[in-house]
């Protein structure tokens, strides 16, 4: 059983991301959609599921873990306030793997309890896509997480570029979560051929 996730773990919101960066080798990618209805949540992880068929991709749905088992995905993300509203015994019942976001050390103490296959750490630098409520929390606070929760993958998420992945990786993380530094670039798919290239070295 390969390791989940993969040292490199893209974050997109279409299925047509998911399927470019499928067809470029990457196996670990979060679909994260926001504000859909049960129905499009379902058709969104269907969708993203048949982009994949046939790839070494696998797909982590965010938040829509119903959809997620209703259709057969293998792994499910959760932010802290997702967890509040989920049905935690139910998605470990179904067999799926299950990541959760991490920002504090309540937010850690909460995510343990549910015995996560891997969690998030993040904002690890400032990042431009959503407005957070916590301080970038730097590459001492990623060698503290991966101290506490021992075995468990750590994932590094927020503002991280190529360029920090070697200190990154060095400081404790198992795995890299990475947005803008590849939808935004201006030329992705040779970014993703480079961060596949250093993460796979």
């Amino acid at each position: 059983m390969r390791a989940h996730p993969d040292r490199f773990y893209p974050i997109v919101d279409t299925v047509a991301w998911v399927e470019r960066l499928a067809k470029l080798g990457v196996r670990t990618v979060q679909l994260r959609a926001k504000d859909l209805d049960a129905a499009s949540a379902r058709e969104l992880v269907r969708d993203a599921l048949k982009a994949v068929d046939g790839t070494k991709c696998e797909i982590v749905v965010n938040d829509y873990w119903q959809a997620a088992i209703g259709e057969g995905a293998d792994h499910v993300h959760l932010g802290q306030e997702d967890i509040e509203t989920a049905d935690i015994s139910t998605i470990k019942k179904s067999g799926i793997t299950l990541g959760i976001s991490t920002h504090d050390h309540e937010e850690l103490e909460i995510a343990l309890r549910h015995k996560p296959d891997y969690v998030a750490l993040g904002p690890i630098y400032e990042t431009t896509l959503k407005k957070m409520p916590f301080a970038p929390q730097g590459y001492a606070r990623i060698t503290e997480w991966k101290k506490l929760i021992g075995k468990v993958p750590l994932i590094a998420i927020g503002g991280i570029k190529l360029e920090n992945a070697k200190d990154i990786f060095a400081a404790g993380a198992d795995s890299i979560a990475v947005v803008s530094d590849v939808t935004q670039n201006q030329n992705p798919d040779q970014r993703v051929r480079d961060w596949l290239a250093h993460t796979r070295a």
